[in-house]
C-alpha cells in the first residue's frame, strides 16, 4: 500500500515543520517575557538555559516520538481494520508512550492534584489526533502535498474547521489547567514567565492554524 507510506511522509513533514515553528516561537516569547519584568534579570539566565536545553533535547525528542507514535498507531489501525475493538487496543498500547513523551505533562508533577485532569486532556488530544491521522493516511487519491490530503479527507472548510477547533479546545483546556495553578509545574523558578509564554504561544498557534486552514481551502 504505497499510498499509506506517501501519506505518512507528507503528514510527518507537516508535523515536523509545526514542531520547529513552535520551538522558535516559544523561545521568542520566553525572551519577550523575560525583558518585561524589573527583577527578571536575576532569573533570566536560569530560565533561558532551561528553555534552550529543554527545546534542544526533551522537547524535540519528545515531540518526534509523539509524531512517530501517532503515525505508527494510525498505520496499524488502517492495516488491522479500524473497528472499535482494534482502536481501543491500539489506543491502550500507544497512549502511555505518548503521555511519557508529552511536553506539557513531562514538566508537571504527577503528585499534583490536577495532574489527572491534565492526563485526561492529553488522552482526549491523542484520540482526536489519531482519528484525524487515520483519515489522512487512508487517502488513496493522487495527491502532491499535505493540503491535498486535507481537502480530500475533510471535503469542506466547515468540516475541517470544526475538527481543528475541537483539537485546539483540548489544547486550551491543558493550558488553562497550568494557568489556574502553576504549582503543577516542576520548575524551581520562572513559572509565571513560562505560563505567560505558554498562553501567548497557544494564542499565536491558534491564529496560525486558522490562517493555514483558510489558505488550504481558499486557494485550492
Amino acid at each position: 500500500m504505497d499510498y499509506i507510506e506517501r501519506n505518512y511522509q507528507l503528514i510527518k513533514q507537516r508535523m515536523m515543520e509545526q514542531m520547529e515553528n513552535s520551538l522558535i516561537r516559544g523561545r521568542n516569547l520566553v525572551e519577550t517575557e523575560l525583558d518585561t519584568g524589573l527583577l527578571n534579570f536575576i532569573i533570566k539566565p536560569i530560565v533561558k538555559s532551561f528553555y534552550d536545553y529543554w527545546a534542544q533535547h526533551d522537547a524535540r525528542d519528545g515531540t518526534l516520538k509523539q509524531i512517530n507514535l501517532t503515525l505508527d498507531a494510525g498505520k496499524k489501525l488502517l492495516l488491522k481494520g479500524n473497528s472499535n475493538d482494534v482502536f481501543n487496543k491500539i489506543l491502550n498500547e500507544s497512549f502511555p508512550k505518548y503521555l511519557e513523551a508529552d511536553q506539557t505533562t513531562r514538566q508537571c508533577s504527577r503528585q499534583h492534584k490536577n495532574y489527572e485532569k491534565l492526563k485526561h486532556v492529553s488522552k482526549e488530544t491523542f484520540i482526536n489526533y489519531l482519528k484525524e491521522v487515520v483519515k489522512l493516511l487512508g487517502i488513496t487519491d493522487e495527491v502532491d502535498n499535505y493540503g491535498d490530503l486535507c481537502r480530500i479527507a475533510f471535503p469542506s472548510k466547515e468540516i475541517a474547521k470544526k475538527n481543528l477547533m475541537k483539537q485546539l479546545d483540548f489544547t486550551d483546556q491543558g493550558v488553562k489547567i497550568v494557568e489556574n495553578d502553576p504549582s503543577i509545574l516542576k520548575l524551581p523558578v520562572g513559572r509565571k514567565i513560562i505560563v505567560k509564554a505558554l498562553r501567548k504561544g497557544f494564542d499565536q498557534t491558534r491564529e496560525e492554524f486558522i490562517k493555514a486552514l483558510n489558505e488550504t481551502y481558499n486557494n485550492k
